[in-house]
């Protein structure tokens, strides 16, 4: 079938480009992921996506399909903490494990799903093997208090191909964004989606709103969906879509900054275990994040928002 009359209306330049329909979209991603396209489309596809930009709509097509090739995380009739883990440590330590542990401890099963998507960053995998979590060969019923840690490829194949497109062609396409919006399980999901730049947090709002999602929505450590440890950002919650601030920017650095680790694999595992074991407190900004989304299942799961639906 191809989908070169796509790329036709998407690639007309910034002025020119066409957005496509739900549908539409739906019909590309899924050809894109099945691998029924050649190279060439692929790399057309996502470079006038890139300079095009994806709208609501687009994106959400684009989570239809992904959706529908996804290998689900089983239903565990808990609500299920999702971290996207994509971007990898640069100048900060990689602290998603942190909050993905800090959850857990909280009896909150958590799923970290990601991939290398550079070569000279650290990634919250190599954190998670220091810590004796190994990556999950497969999916899996997650029971109260666990963390999984489930590289891109375990749940779909072909969006690890469409990430890593960004290695050969240098530009992020679709897909970077897609996974942090997307809901790998069955059941009741709650994801924390993080960006690096505003015109991402209004994209993804917008998406977001338009599929009725439940999440949390903030500027992450260099794009990964833990809090800033040295001051802490502005967090939204969405709850079938409705966005409420529940935490306002801090003007400037904590009082107090915490003492962090190097950036490399095994001193931010040691840094995260002397947190864990109250050696060291938590950073008030990722403390004030739980807390937060502890607070989004629990009002989530009450009786009187069931009922609501």
């Amino acid at each position: 079938m191809g989908i070169s009359h796509y790329i036709k209306e998407i690639g007309r330049g910034k002025d020119g480009a066409r957005a496509l329909t739900r549908e539409q979209s739906t019909d590309l991603l899924g050809q894109v992921l099945d691998g029924a396209v050649t190279d060439l489309e692929v790399g057309g596809f996502c470079l006038a996506m890139r300079i095009k930009g994806e709208t609501p709509d687009e994106m959400a097509g684009f989570l239809d399909a992904a959706h529908a090739r996804l290998n689900l995380m089983p239903d565990n009739g808990l609500t299920t903490v999702v971290l996207p883990s994509y971007n990898g440590a640069r100048k900060l330590p990689v602290l998603t494990p942190l909050l993905a542990l800090l959850l857990a401890r909280q009896g909150v099963p958590v799923l970290v799903h990601g991939t290398a998507t550079e070569d000279k960053r650290v990634f919250a995998s190599a954190v998670f093997r220091e810590l004796g979590v190994l990556p999950a060969p497969q999916v899996a019923r997650l029971a109260a208090g666990d963390v999984a840690f489930v590289p891109t490829e375990v749940l779909c194949p072909g969006l690890k191909r469409l990430l890593d497109v960004r290695r050969v062609v240098g530009l992020r396409n679709p897909a970077h964004s897609l996974v942090k919006l997307m809901n790998p399980c069955v059941g009741k999901a709650f994801i924390v989606g993080s960006y690096t730049h505003p015109e991402y947090a209004s994209s993804m709002a917008a998406t977001w709103a338009l599929t009725g999602a439940h999440a949390m929505l903030l500027r992450g450590t260099e794009g990964e969906p833990v809090a800033d440890a040295r001051r802490t950002p502005r967090m939204e919650i969405f709850q079938d879509g409705e966005r409420t601030e529940v935490q306002p920017q801090q003007d400037g650095p904590l009082a107090q900054l915490p003492s962090l680790p190097t950036v490399d694999a095994v001193h931010t595992a040691a840094y995260i275990r002397a947190v864990l074991n109250d050696s060291l407190p938590i950073p008030t900004p990722i403390a004030l994040q739980v807390e937060h989304i502890l607070r989004a299942i629990e009002h989530h799961e009450s009786p009187a928002h069931a009922h609501a639906l």
